[in-house]
């Protein structure tokens, strides 16, 4: 040791006791290494995994250099040190983190009596204040910490004149941009730095562990940076072979991932769940993965646990806190609903506890970094992340990283993974958690590459001309720039090295207005060109457009969804928006797919440049919806990798496979679950799909469709193009369209069923997918051009060249508008086969986000038979068919997550094999139809077909098997022709199991093998040779004649033993032919069905589900909302909490005053008594607020209660100062309650004095309750207000008069006790979401309504959060109501339950005011038609006094104010008569005091069909009308 040279000997004495007091280990070998390289001056990239020290061998080396040399006098070049990081969160990061080592060096120092040079720090990202930017331009820091985006800004600016004085440039994470159009950006960014200084300044990158290294380092370095000891072009490597730390461990969460069974027990010493045997909970595997995740974090101090989409996240951070909460408390959830993982909404209960948080990108920054703080100062025990917390941000102590199905990637993996165990020396422990078999497959191979380094190689874009286009208007816009110099500088970044004179004199001919700009305004040049000196100089705004406009960072968004018809048969027009979908999930679609949002599935009509146009598809199965961040595709190097391993597995016995994965780091659960699966696969199809085998398997699906599916390990980038070309070649071949869809285990088609040369042909599958390699980027290219994400590329790509400019900076530019603008710019662009930014967008879908070459050397080897395609056959599903099936079918898995109808029918769409996977076992009992079942097995029996003739009879003996005389009879077999079959030899009699029966003499030889029966003389020697199998032969034909049984009952009926008969089952079901489970709706035990019978069976429920998801008619809507408000006979609240809980119920609605405790309430609350809301009101427990006046001393009001009134009461008008009313409500502000006197007596001391007549001030504190500013704690004087007619008024004379004594109580108007309203909560988000839920359990669903006022903007947002959230369902539900409705989760199937029922039933009609809001005419429904002829004052309208009769659904009366006015509706005299004894009923229980009817339907009464009807129900007549009285 004495001879080496100590590290630290560079380093000033301050510096070196620092470190050595803080390190005492002293420092790594990444540091060693990277601290000789940066001391010589060298372009340094350092290589080091995480916790290696890496930042400070970037930073120590220039904080020495900073603190011991003079500051610049010369103030633009105090900036020496240059930070860029690719995050904002890592900036902020590395600034906090730079404060100790500043503050121990100047320690260090002050402590020997060392003067240092002063270092100050800042940071320049998106989020820093302008006035912090703008002193940082006139007084730069010494260190300066940025983002890309950032650098770009400054060096577009005059503050770049504080960037030249830069020495070091540090790139973070460098290994995150050198791969993408931001790195490419970046290094030009850098070169135009270099140009600022005297001298070009040190480079050094910190990367993660990278392949290849020499890529990144030519990044960093460029091709001629600092011509240093590297060489021009590259950069000195420090990459010591420091192997990471790392305890990687792969678990399985039950033994058998096929068949998880039930999920564990809820709580110790508690049972199971008891929904844990409802057919959609049984066997799924996530209630074990979120135990086992929650056993993990409770067995840690700080764990992040990763997914690799953001609904996941969401929704399994919600169960972990509901199952914390549910230990913490020892109680046992209402649910056992598992956080589902595709995509879909979860449900959770929200337990108080909480033990985890989610963090995402679509979470707001400030909540992010909330979360990270909670997470880093120990008050949060877990974070569920997404790649959000993947790079280098410092997050803590970290003890664990929990990983839940496989990382998309080895570099993902060991980025997570090292998010543990963060500091240096530290072991990274992680733990994965695969989600079914096939999963478990792909994360045995990333873990085992993490241990070995054997990560992705990674590609540098070469030579983007979006991204030059932008970079060459900020270079001329802040200077002239000849050509010949521009090129020089821009060929010395690495991504441009290579830059052909002809591509940049192409973005120079379109920047500079070669192409015509009539057609298109942003085709006007933004650089002037001077071809005779070769010089390019800047247009005016040039520096604005750039500045404005500038990054690399996509502005990507949401497609609307919208119904394709957007009107009813009236041809009244509805809102037609159904919900949105992300940009990445309209480019993978087409017309005719199928998805699912919500709980609704729909089919795609259209798609157009900003909406996609839907129709629904009720029970159809469809694909999840998903965010680009949630599909990151599989890179071919893994996808081979994964192979490799799956060639291996299948080469071995199951010891030797087993000890295989075990050294793989997998327990014991997740290695007899790897190998398995391996082998059943390879016995399935006989090959399994690897590095050098493609398996395309077809088979018929339960529709009756043929599917097939190519397995190959390749991932997206490989499967997504060679889907494009095989759907290109279909529809070339077929004429249709074949429903092609990838994954990254391969590609599933839905195929025409052609028979003979097509489909059928052997080999022509094979045909289909093995492409010409020299034609299939052609073939990709051509399908490409004319799809939605062409466009969608196209349009980042002209925004990053700055033909698509936004007009402000701080307000992005409408997608749909972005996308108008850039397809019109494609019209023109495209008939320009040299346009740049076309030849851009091509090679970015081709290069960039599809991997083509690697699909063309795959095309390549299968012609060259290095890879063999096998195609097989097979009757049912594979193993790894039912994987790849996995993605697009778990959807129904979660029952929380769809009404019942929709689950079910999904559920039957699925092959009874992959049921199995997904639920234990193919328990159907609660799915399949009970008619259905029994009308199928009356059909195979024929007794629901009876034969017709002799023919017939021959025919039922042979396809049903023995029959007795009564039994064939029943299916219309005729004893004589019985007989004549047996005289012709066709038929005999014998004896089977236990009786005599009628068999066909094909079935002799069967009877006597199987079942020792004496076969009857005469049977010619033909029909007795022994039978090969007689007893499977039976089993088999009884199983095709019978809908699904027991093998007790077959056994009866064949006369055999029940362990026979099972063991002859079990064969037919190794075989495909029969399928094992439950079945009947009702049944018990074990069943078994023939497969094609099962297909029967599950198609006839499908159809009739089908009908059944279909959306309700409006009638329906109206029939629900009262039944489910229990605003009916029948169903009112009862009991002493009654009021409570209607109150509850109505909290927040705006209701009419004088029909509140006439009709309202009392429709609510069986013996309704205004004693019981006035106890409320006393004791403090609900509260009444006024929201606004009507004619007539009426006005609206709302009822809350009192622990919700600041989140429920609507905005106050507040009365102006120096008014009476100002008065008043300043007093009641001040605090208390108080009664009228003591009300008169404040106000006269606030006003001097002066004596107010209580007129005056009844009238004030009536303004002040009509403005929703004062409350009471009695109804008693609203009611005085309503039954004595107007209030007193304040005079509007203004002579003296004397004043009028007050009474010693007050007026009644003014009785009880007056205070101030509480204020509403500032919070604008919690009203809101106050008010939908509110909305929720009111009327169970929200829609947009006829006019679409039913839910407002911030609603809407508040709801699609609950929907993700898992608390409300999305879906079509109502028809012609719009598509954006929303659901509690027991509302749907109680709507559905109660449509279509008629007027006239056996329910009583409901009579409401007009103004209830269990009233839905006037609201979310139109009036009926039958009222357009009549004068405007005899119209609906929800009015105040209005009544309305309602029947099964059916608005058959109306009643105006005082019955003067009724409408029919053209309903006919039944009805009529039901709804006049309904309001009649009314009238005498008093809730009404007297209707006197004068006109019906604009008509005089008399006469009229309702005359009759009112005289029937007790109506008197009189001159005027008639009249009935209480």
């Amino acid at each position: 040791m004495s001879g080496a040279r100590d590290p630290l000997e560079p380093f000033g004495a301050a510096t070196r006791a620092w470190f050595e007091r803080a390190f005492p280990n002293g420092p790594t070998q990444a540091q060693t290494q990277a601290w000789r390289a940066v001391s010589a001056g060298d372009d340094t990239l350092v290589v080091a995994p995480t916790g290696s020290g890496k930042t400070l061998s970037a930073f120590l080396w220039s904080l020495d250099r900073l603190t011991h040399a003079p500051v610049p006098e010369d103030r633009a070049r105090r900036c020496r040190v240059l930070y860029v990081s690719p995050l904002k969160a890592l900036a902020v990061d590395v600034e906090r983190n730079l404060r100790q080592p500043l503050a121990g060096i100047a320690a260090a120092a002050e402590a020997s009596g060392e003067s240092l040079s002063p270092v100050t720090v800042g940071v320049r990202t998106g989020d820093t204040p302008a006035r912090e930017r703008r002193r940082m331009a006139t007084h730069p820091p010494d260190v300066l910490i940025t983002t890309p985006e950032s650098l770009f800004l400054v060096l577009t600016s005059k503050a770049r004149e504080g960037l030249s004085g830069v020495e070091t440039v540090i790139v973070d994470e460098v290994h995150a941009l050198a791969g993408t159009k931001r790195g490419a950006h970046l290094a030009l960014s850098l070169e135009r730095l270099s140009e600022l200084l005297e001298r070009p300044a040190q480079r050094i990158g910190l990367s993660a562990t990278v392949r290849p290294r020499e890529t990144v380092a030519a990044y960093l370095g460029g091709t001629g940076a600092n011509g240093t000891a590297a060489g021009p072009g590259g950069a000195t490597i420090v990459a010591p072979p420091d192997t990471p730390h790392m305890d990687l461990r792969v678990e399985a969460p039950v033994p058998d991932l096929d068949d998880p069974g039930s999920p564990p027990a809820t709580a110790e010493g508690l049972p199971p769940d008891p929904r844990a045997g409802d057919t959609m909970a049984r066997g799924s595997v996530w209630p074990h993965v979120e135990r086992r995740v929650l056993e993990l974090v409770e067995a840690h101090r700080s764990t992040i646990v990763f997914t690799n989409g953001r609904r996941t996240a969401e929704k399994l951070c919600a169960r972990l806190n509901d199952l914390y909460a549910e230990r913490v408390d020892g109680g046992l959830p209402e649910e056992e609903v598992a956080a589902q993982v595709i995509a879909q909404s979860g449900q959770s209960r929200g337990g108080a506890p909480v033990i985890a948080r989610a963090h995402h990108g679509s979470m707001s920054k400030a909540e992010r970094a909330l979360v990270e703080d909670d997470l880093k100062e120990g008050r949060l025990r877990c974070v569920v992340a997404t790649s959000s917390l993947e790079l280098g941000v410092d997050m803590g102590a970290v003890d664990l990283v929990v990983q839940v199905a496989a990382p998309p990637s080895v570099a993902s993996g060991l980025q997570r993974v090292g998010r543990a165990g963060h500091q240096v020396g530290e072991t990274s422990r992680g733990v994965f958690l695969p989600q079914y078999r096939g999963d478990l497959l792909a994360t045995t191979v990333v873990t085992e590459r993490m241990r070995t380094g054997g990560i992705e190689r990674l590609e540098m874009p070469r030579n983007p001309l979006d991204v030059l286009s932008q970079q060459v208007v900020a270079m001329v816009s802040m200077d002239d720039r000849p050509v010949v110099e521009l090129a020089a500088l821009v060929r010395r970044a690495a991504p441009f090295a290579d830059l052909a004179d002809s591509v940049l004199a192409s973005v120079l001919d379109m920047l500079s207005g070669r192409y015509p700009s009539d057609e298109f305004a942003e085709l006007r040049p933004r650089v002037v060109w001077d071809r005779e000196e070769d010089v390019l100089r800047a247009r005016p705004g040039a520096q604005r457009l750039a500045v404005i406009s500038g990054g690399t960072i996509p502005d990507r968004g949401l497609y609307g969804v919208h119904l394709a018809s957007d009107g009813d048969a009236n041809g009244r027009k509805a809102p037609t928006r159904v919900g949105e979908l992300d940009e990445e999930m309209v480019y993978e679609s087409r017309v005719g797919d199928v998805f699912v949002l919500g709980s609704t599935s729909w089919r795609i009509e259209a798609i157009t440049a900003d909406r996609v146009m839907v129709s629904p598809a009720p029970g159809r199965p469809g694909r999840m919806p998903f965010w680009k961040a949630d599909a990151l595709g599989r890179p071919v190097e893994l996808g081979r990798a994964v192979g490799a391993m799956t060639r291996e597995l299948a080469g071995r016995d199951h010891g030797a496979g087993r000890e295989l994965a075990a050294a793989a780091g997998l327990d014991g659960w997740a290695a007899d679950n790897l190998v398995e699966y391996v082998a059943e696969q390879r016995e399935a199809t006989g090959s399994v799909p690897d590095d050098r085998t493609v398996v395309i398997e077809r088979f018929r699906d339960q529709v009756g469709d043929w599917r097939a599916v190519v397995h190959s390990p390749l991932g997206a980038r490989v499967h997504a193009p060679w889907a494009l070309a095989i759907a290109g070649r279909m529809r070339e071949r077929f004429g249709t369209d074949g429903q092609v869809v990838h994954g990254d285990d391969g590609i599933v088609l839905r195929l025409p069923d052609v028979e003979l040369g097509g489909i059928g042909r052997a080999g022509e599958l094979a045909e289909l997918v093995s492409i010409p390699p020299e034609a299939v980027e052609a073939l990709v290219t051509d399908e490409l051009t004319g799809s939605a994400l062409f466009a969608s590329r196209f349009r980042e790509c002209a925004a990053r060249a700055l033909l698509l400019p936004r007009q402000r900076p701080d307000r992005r530019m409408p997608l749909w508008q972005q996308r108008l603008r850039s397809q019109h710019l494609l019209s023109v662009a495209g008939r320009y086969g040299s346009f740049p930014i076309v030849l851009e967008a091509v090679r970015e879908c081709l290069r960039d986000v599809f991997d083509v070459p690697a699909l063309a050397e795959v095309l390549s080897d299968v012609r060259a038979r290095r890879v063999r395609v096998v195609e097989v056959e097979t009757r049912r599903a594979s193993p790894f068919a039912r994987s790849l099936l996995m993605e697009y079918t778990a959807a129904f898995l979660y029952e929380g997550d769809a009404p019942a109808a929709e689950l079910r029918a999904q559920a039957l769409t699925l092959d009874p094999s992959l049921l199995a996977d997904l639920l234990g076992s193919a328990d159907l009992r609660e799915l399949l139809d009970p008619e259905v079942v029994a009308r199928t097995g009356a059909l195979l029996q024929r007794l629901a077909a009876p034969v017709k003739d002799l023919e017939g009879a021959a025919d039922l003996l042979r396809e049903v098997g023995p029959l007795s005389t009564a039994e064939a009879a029943e299916r219309g077999a005729r004893q004589e022709w019985l007989s004549e079959l047996a005289s012709a030899g066709r038929a005999v009699r014998m004896r089977v199991a236990g009786a005599e029966r009628w068999c066909a003499v094909e079935d002799v030889a069967r009877l006597r093998d199987a079942l020792g029966a004496e076969p009857p003389p005469g049977v010619p020697a033909v029909f007795l040779e022994p039978v090969a199998a007689p007893v499977a032969d039976l089993v088999s034909r009884y199983a095709r004649t019978h809908g699904p049984f027991t093998s007790a009952e077959a056994a009866e009926r064949l006369g055999l033993a029940a362990d026979v008969v099972e063991g002859a089952l079990r064969e037919l079901v190794r075989r495909g032919r029969v399928v094992r489970g439950g079945f009947r709706p009702g049944g018990a035990g074990t069943e078994w069905c023939d497969d094609d019978v099962l297909r029967r069976l599950r198609r006839g429920s499908v159809a009739r589900l089908r009908r059944e998801v279909e959306p309700v008619a409006p009638s329906g809507l109206a029939r629900f909302l009262p039944l489910w408000q229990r605003a009916v006979p029948g169903e009112r609240l009862r009991g002493p909490d009654a009021v409570f809980e209607a109150v509850e119920s109505l909290r927040g609605a705006p209701m009419v005053a004088s029909a509140l405790e006439s009709t309202v309430l009392p429709a609510r609350v069986e013996g309704y008594s205004p004693a019981g809301l006035d106890a409320l009101t006393q004791a403090g427990e609900v509260v009444w607020a006024g929201t606004g006046t009507l004619p007539g001393e009426d006005g609206w009001l709302t009822l809350v209660p009192a622990d919700e009134a600041p989140l429920l009461l609507p905005e106050p008008f507040s009365p102006q100062e120096g008014t009476l009313a100002g008065t008043v409500l300043g007093v009641l502000r001040e605090g208390g309650a108080l009664f009228f006197r003591d009300v008169a007596d404040r106000v006269a001391r606030a006003l001097g004095g002066a004596v107010v007549s209580d007129t005056d001030l009844v009238a004030a504190v009536w303004d002040l309750v009509w403005a929703g500013c004062v409350t009471n704690d009695t109804l008693a004087p609203l009611r005085a207000v309503l039954g004595a007619g107007p209030a007193p008024r304040r005079s509007s004379s203004r002579t003296r008069r004397r004043p009028v004594m007050p009474t010693r109580s007050g007026p009644p108007t003014a009785a009880g006790r007056w205070s101030a309203l509480p204020v509403p909560d500032p919070d604008a988000t919690r009203r809101t979401l106050a008010r939908v839920e509110a909305r929720l359990e009111r009327d169970g669903l929200l829609l947009k309504g006829r006019q679409g006022r039913g839910i407002s903007p911030d609603e809407y947002r508040v709801l699609r959060s609950m929907e993700e959230a898992g608390q409300v369902r999305r879906g079509y539900f109502v028809e012609g109501l719009g598509g954006a409705q929303f659901a509690l989760p027991g509302a749907v199937d109680r709507l559905r339950a109660l449509s279509g029922a008629e007027p006239g039933g056996p329910e009583t009609p409901v009579v409401l005011a007009a103004t209830d809001p269990a009233n839905p005419f006037g609201a979310a429904l139109a009036w009926p038609a039958g009222s357009e002829g009549i004068g405007q004052s005899h119209r609906p309208g929800r009015t105040a006094g209005a009544l309305v009769v309602i029947d099964g659904g059916r608005l058959t009366l109306y009643l105006g104010r005082g019955g003067r006015s009724v409408l029919t509706f053209g309903s006919p005299p039944a009805l009529l008569a039901r709804a006049a004894r309904a309001v009649a009923e009314l009238v005498r229980t008093g809730a009404v005091e007297s209707l006197t009817v004068e006109r019906a339907d604009g008509a005089e009464v008399f006469g009229t069909p309702v005359d009759g009807a009112l005289v029937s129900a007790g109506f008197h007549v009189t001159p005027k009308g008639l009249r009935l009285r209480r």
